[in-house]
């Protein structure tokens, strides 16, 4: 697609500007930890250099770390996030968050840049911490009527009571970790008998738990962002998943069908994007988001909202933004830019 069709997007990033500093941060604390790497990796490769001076900053427990294009490493202050190398003191412009799970996808790094006046490209860190927690997010959100699936919610400590579990939610069903993503902590649960290791096994992930059933039909997942101040849907993926589900081997290792666009009835693209499109709005989103959903007799049920999808060159937005015609170097400037932009 070129910039007679999406002029908001090509001019936005052809326009003239001084290089500005860019910080893209993945890593994290999670189990998501390589997959956010990937991510980063990808962003940082594809980031004009004629636009931006980039530096990759990768997180973990025992450090805070960054290089740039000619492989110099800093060490990145957790006071103000600059980046300091033998006496030379880097500040940034601009963050491009690609760290999935904690703590940049539950809204603490964007806590942390909030206070010190660092614009950054994902979405601010209430609506972060929000739903990046399944279980507040989607009570939130059935205050709307989105339809969601029957849930029961368990934490680590309460009483396992296996009979009620299966009277609200039925079998199968699902157990999840609740503040989790790349359906680690995710078991499919056929039999009673099966439930409590589940459990347990969720429990290893997050010692919060929403359990929920498990929703036959046809399962989607729709990219979000605002481009040109209107709230733009990208073309839709429907995923076919050669295991049980859209398990982590499915998303990464090559076990699904992802298929964009999606050929949907009408009616049902519709209410997807119209579903997604109220989302983004109601909770204040920014930046590029996706939501998964599965079709129960035609109608989307909410799964979760990923705030800070995964990039990687097996990840679902990238495919979406090349069935678009949009260039991944042109989009990511584009965030960055929108990111910069007065608020």
């Amino acid at each position: 697609m070129g910039c007679l069709e999406m002029p908001y997007l090509c001019c936005i990033v052809s326009m003239q500007m001084s290089k500005k500093k860019v910080g893209v941060v993945c890593g994290g604390y999670s189990s998501e930890y390589q997959i956010s790497i990937q991510s980063g990796t990808t962003v940082f490769s594809n980031l004009d250099r004629k636009q931006w001076e980039v530096y990759l900053i990768t997180i973990d427990s025992n450090s805070w770390t960054a290089i740039d294009d000619h492989k110099n490493q800093y060490s990145v202050s957790k006071g103000d996030f600059s980046l300091n190398k033998e006496g030379s003191h880097i500040t940034l412009d601009v963050i491009f968050n690609a760290v999935h799970g904690a703590p940049g996808e539950n809204g603490q790094l964007a806590a942390l840049w909030e206070l010190l006046e660092i614009p950054f490209s994902s979405t601010d860190s209430y609506t972060a911490a929000l739903t990046f927690n399944k279980r507040d997010c989607l009570s939130v959100l059935r205050g709307w009527e989105v339809p969601t699936a029957k849930h029961f919610e368990l934490n680590q400590g309460d009483p396992i009571e296996l009979d009620k579990i299966q009277q609200t939610v039925g079998l199968p069903c699902f157990v999840k970790a609740n503040r989790a993503g790349s359906s680690f902590g995710v078991y499919k649960v056929y039999a009673i008998d099966e439930l409590e290791t589940s459990i347990q096994q969720a429990f290893e992930e997050d010692h919060q738990l929403l359990i929920e059933s498990a929703l036959e039909g046809r399962e989607v997942s729709v990219g979000v962002a605002k481009f040109n101040d209107q709230i733009e849907v990208f073309p839709i993926t429907e995923i076919i998943s050669e295991n049980d589900f859209f398990d982590y081997t499915a998303k990464y290792e090559g076990k699904s069908q992802e298929i964009t666009p999606a050929v949907l009835p009408d009616d049902w693209q519709l209410a997807v994007e119209n579903w997604s499109r109220l989302i983004y709005e109601k909770l204040g989103l920014k930046g590029v988001v996706r939501s998964e959903y599965i079709f129960v007799n035609g109608v989307p049920h909410l799964l979760e909202i990923n705030t800070v999808p995964g990039m990687t060159a097996k990840s679902i937005i990238p495919q979406q933004l090349h069935a678009r015609g949009i260039e991944l170097s042109d989009f990511f400037s584009y965030l960055l830019q929108t990111a910069l932009k007065p608020a």
